[in-house]
């Protein structure tokens, strides 16, 4: 456990006929004075430009870690051990398109994946065992668009693109007939690839209304465009959600990431900032005073009876924690006097260990 202090020091220096600056060295030595802090940022143009980031953003996530301690030691460099930094940034996040003719399966297609008569899938997998079978030696990158009929209670007639990546075929879901008409088309497809970056953002609110998406999600989707000829033609786009509302994604992706002072540099860190409530108090039977009596001799005088006891909190306010993450706890204390005390502890295993 480290008690942290914000401190503003003023020193005044009286000099003596022995060596003075002993003395004072002697003192500031004695003293453990750590200037902490925490922020919570965006970087700006300015910021990349100090970093020499041209185009406004970072090659990968690596970059970012590796380069956003250079600037906070820059914005902060008085700030010591246990300060904590939460920086959102731009990355270069390419995100693939596809387009490809479509192609419609035919009876005998379905009914040889199937093994019945019926003309269409009636099971999820079975355009992936269609795929396989036709694509036996696909690559990644490799792209597809089928249309397809699936029976589910009654038939319908489905088209969807699939991209090989990884040993496996990945589906990109198309607009169906019934959300063309809904968007005002008389027939299942788009005029042209304006109106479909137009309208498409106004159908996946509708299309996510019962499957909400979090801010910062990205989204592959796809539409058709009629060419003549009777040829269709579909192609993919992908699209990014704010909280709000969706727009086209510009292969420029945020990212969030806290970085913490580990005493000598930045480090990416994963740090919360935790302080015990009256009903985390209550959990381990101290609910009475809400604090830990850390006076000699009583229950949690002991750094290792308090962290037994957040360890206790921690478990039941957050089961689903991964491996490695790590808390500041901060809890009201009784030692004559109250105060307000912090212990650092990490997730290990099925438990939350002393992180100091």
């Amino acid at each position: 456990m480290k008690k942290i202090f914000y401190i503003v020091m003023v020193l005044g220096i009286v000099l003596t006929s022995c060596d003075p600056m002993e003395d004072i060295n002697a003192e500031i030595d004695a003293q453990q004075n750590i200037i902490t802090g925490e922020v919570d940022f965006t970087l700006t143009d300015d910021d990349y430009d100090d970093l020499d980031l041209s185009f406004g953003n970072f090659n990968s996530v690596d970059d970012a870690k590796t380069m956003i301690p250079v600037l906070l030691e820059e914005k902060y460099p008085v700030w010591g051990d246990g300060s904590l930094a939460t920086v959102t940034f731009k990355w270069y996040n390419k995100v693939k398109t596809y387009s490809e003719n479509i192609y419609a399966l035919s009876d005998d297609e379905h009914n040889a994946i199937t093994g019945n008569t019926y003309g269409n899938f009636d099971r999820d997998y079975h355009v992936l065992n269609y795929l396989e079978d036709k694509y036996p030696t696909a690559e990644d990158d490799d792209f597809v668009s089928l249309r397809y009929r699936f029976y589910s209670g009654g038939e319908s007639t489905l088209t969807d693109g699939f991209y090989y990546n990884d040993g496996e075929w990945n589906k990109i879901a198309g607009f169906t007939p019934d959300q063309y008409n809904a968007m005002g088309e008389g027939f299942p497809n788009f005029s042209s690839h304006d109106e479909a970056e137009a309208k498409t953002p106004i159908a996946l609110l509708d299309v996510f209304k019962f499957n909400p998406k979090e801010a910062g999600e990205i989204v592959q989707t796809m539409y058709e465009l009629y060419k003549g000829g009777g040829v269709t033609k579909s192609y993919t786009a992908n699209y990014v959600y704010d909280g709000t509302a969706w727009s086209k994604y510009n292969n420029v992706a945020n990212e969030t990431i806290k970085f913490g002072h580990d005493g000598t540099t930045w480090v990416p860190d994963n740090t919360i900032k935790y302080t015990l409530t009256a009903a985390d108090y209550e959990l381990v039977g101290n609910g009475n005073y809400g604090n830990f009596d850390v006076r000699s001799g009583k229950n949690e005088e002991t750094i290792e009876s308090r962290v037994a006891k957040i360890n206790t909190i921690l478990l039941n306010n957050f089961p689903s924690d991964a491996e490695g993450q790590k808390y500041v706890v901060f809890y009201n204390i009784y030692n004559g006097a109250n105060g307000v005390w912090s212990t650092k502890v990490i997730k290990s295993g099925a438990e939350y260990i002393l992180n100091e």
